[in-house]
């Protein structure tokens, strides 16, 4: 039997030193990799004055493609090529990641940040399942979250719930069918409808974590990160995101008992910190090796507060509650989703999907409404608050 093609679509501002381990990685793997390098309005802190990234990502990217791409797999797009003259895509990332897809030409889109790990074992365990499953229409993964270092992770309330990325147990839509007609309508949560505009991606969902592949996201383990992403979703216009730039200074500067439940602390959940206790992919002990060697130079944050909070008794006791009660939370809020949420949104999507255009159309506008997906709608709310921020000089 054929390998299934894969195309992997990423989005990145900033990529280093990720970014050519992870293209390494996912190489032999690959069918394509379509890359989309820049920044949004919202992410100008972090990009030269026409809109890339201020580390040398779009360089290492053609340099790869002139040294590491015989195969000549590797797409790079730009804002530019896309009909953006000043360097910026527009919006908050849904541009960049339909961008990549509509280049796809591969059996399944896999989305792929630049700082986010696979075994490569486990990358040849998707494709063989992927090979043997063709009717699987969206594969999610559970993740371990790096916090603060390599040897450190970041658990609890936050990363269990179902809004973090939409799928229960805060699971990441990552590999999606792709067929011709197909395109990407949104990013926040990924979302693909097929050519009628029907919403595809729940059809066959599956969770890799059940035959035990888990993504390895690097997301907060240099002091950079922290600073950029703080940034960038302190410049979002949801609520909940107000002030996170300097919270996460905060945690950059200490972490002890006062916040040591509060490493994330969206929707109301306490998180808290971990021990990694279990084998890195090969790409990132290579990565640790180079920074170990003075091969790569990237600031690394300082651990010994997070020795001295692990190493607290009234730490683990803290936790051994927390953890409890958020557990409790969010095992309430799936049974919820499977008896209520999961129902009705199966039943709303099958009368959108069998209701006759024409009869929509005949409909009251506030009726009419009532067919547009929920993605939809969120993405509508967000680009008129995004747009309205334009306005008000108020978009970086």
């Amino acid at each position: 039997m054929n390998d299934p093609r894969i195309t992997f679509g990423m989005i990145v501002l900033n990529g280093e030193p990720f970014l050519r381990y992870n293209l390494r990685a996912i190489y032999p793997y690959a069918h394509q990799i379509i890359v989309a390098e820049g920044a949004s309005p919202r992410a100008a802190h972090s990009a030269t004055p026409d809109g890339h990234s201020l580390d040398g990502t779009l360089q290492t990217l053609y340099r790869f493609k002139a040294e590491e791409d015989p195969d000549d797999k590797l797409i790079i797009v730009t804002a530019e090529m896309c009909g953006h003259p000043n360097g910026f895509w527009p919006g908050e990332k849904d541009e960049q990641s339909r961008a990549y897809a509509e280049r796809a030409t591969g059996d399944w889109l896999w989305q792929i940040d630049v700082d986010e790990f696979y075994h490569p074992a486990d990358i040849a365990r998707v494709a063989a399942y992927l090979q043997q499953h063709p009717e699987t229409s969206c594969l999610c993964f559970r993740a371990y979250h790096f916090w603060g270092g390599f040897d450190y992770l970041a658990d609890g309330g936050f990363f269990w719930h179902r809004q973090y990325q939409g799928e229960p147990w805060g699971r990441y839509r990552r590999v999606f069918r792709w067929r011709p007609g197909y395109r990407y309508d949104s990013h926040r949560p990924p979302t693909i409808v097929d050519e009628r505009g029907r919403n595809v991606t729940r059809r066959r969902i599956v969770h890799a974590d059940a035959f035990g592949v888990w993504m390895y996201h690097y997301y907060m383990v240099f002091p950079h990160q922290y600073t950029r992403k703080g940034a960038y979703y302190q410049n979002q216009p949801w609520e909940r995101e107000r002030g996170r730039l300097q919270k996460n200074l905060d945690l950059l500067s200490e972490v002890n008992l006062t916040n040591g439940l509060r490493i994330m602390d969206q929707y109301g959940t306490r998180n808290w910190l971990c021990r990694f206790a279990g084998r890195h992919p090969q790409p990132i002990e290579a990565l640790r090796a180079d920074i170990a060697a003075g091969r790569v130079v990237v600031e690394q944050r300082r651990t010994d507060d997070i020795e001295r909070l692990l190493a607290d008794p009234r730490y683990a006791q803290m936790v051994q509650v927390a953890q409890k009660q958020e557990r409790l939370r969010a095992w309430r809020d799936y049974l919820t989703y499977l008896l209520w949420w999961r129902p009705r949104a199966s039943l709303i999507q099958l009368v959108r999907e069998q209701t006759p255009p024409a009869l929509v159309r005949r409909l009251p506008p506030a009726l009419q409404a009532k067919f547009i997906p929920e993605h939809r709608r969120r993405y509508q709310a967000q680009w008129a608050r995004y747009q309205r921020s334009i306005g008000s000089g108020d978009a970086t």
